[in-house]
């Protein structure tokens, strides 16, 4: 694959869609192109703006929009060539992240991923606990309670940059269940959103733990 072929894999990379190979072939890529690691940087923290966004408008965002030619107005005293500039700028922000926002759009449509739960907005939190351990690693997971279990929105600092990243649940009577997994980030940082079918009275802790399975950070969880 050549460079901007790989750059494509961008959202699939950041929607967890790649097979080892790719992901493999795309994390080396990674290391040799400060491009890619601006745009992860940017897209780690879409998941929140995501959720704002209207299923259609997010899709619409992988189509590219007819272009409309500018009537310049000819009573205009500034010059053309100045107004000209001053659009250019007032576009570069939010042609950088409309794109961003379409790579993730284009990936899931791509990967047969449904958009709706993706996109859909955040349920508030019934719950919210956070740790800070002592390799300074930073955790903090809202529960919302559900008639099915619980779900889980894990936020992450400081996380180990290589590696892959698992969540455990663990109830009062010591039953253990992995609600998700994923890959590191280079910037340490993570947010993903899961679930267990353990209900949310009898969680008596949430961990993080490596590719080793060796646990990095612990919420332990106030009795009902």
């Amino acid at each position: 694959m050549n460079g901007k072929e790989l750059h494509e894999l961008l959202g699939a990379y950041v929607l967890g869609g790649l097979d080892d190979a790719d992901r493999a072939r795309f994390e080396d890529h990674l290391q040799r192109c400060a491009v890619c690691r601006d745009d992860l940087a940017e897209l780690e923290t879409l998941p929140g703006l995501l959720g704002a966004v209207p299923v259609p408008d997010a899709v619409a965002l992988a189509v590219p929009a007819p272009r409309v030619p500018r009537i310049a107005d000819p009573s205009a005293v500034v010059p053309q060539p100045v107004l000209d500039e001053l659009a250019a700028r007032r576009r570069t922000a939010r042609r950088r992240l409309t794109a961003l926002v379409g790579a993730v759009a284009a990936a899931c449509l791509a990967l047969g991923f449904a958009a709706a739960p993706l996109l859909a907005p955040a349920n508030r939190p019934d719950a919210s606990y956070s740790v800070v351990a002592d390799t300074g690693i930073q955790v903090t997971v809202g529960m919302v309670k559900k008639t099915w279990g619980t779900e889980l929105a894990v936020d992450g600092k400081s996380l180990p940059n290589t590696g892959k990243l698992s969540l455990w649940v663990k109830d009062r009577a010591g039953t253990e269940d992995r609600a998700c997994a994923w890959m590191a980030t280079p910037s340490g940082r993570a947010r993903v959103t899961s679930a267990t079918p353990l209900q949310y009275s009898s969680i008596a802790s949430v961990e993080v733990r490596n590719d080793q399975q060796k646990t990095i950070a612990v919420i332990t969880v106030p009795g009902a």
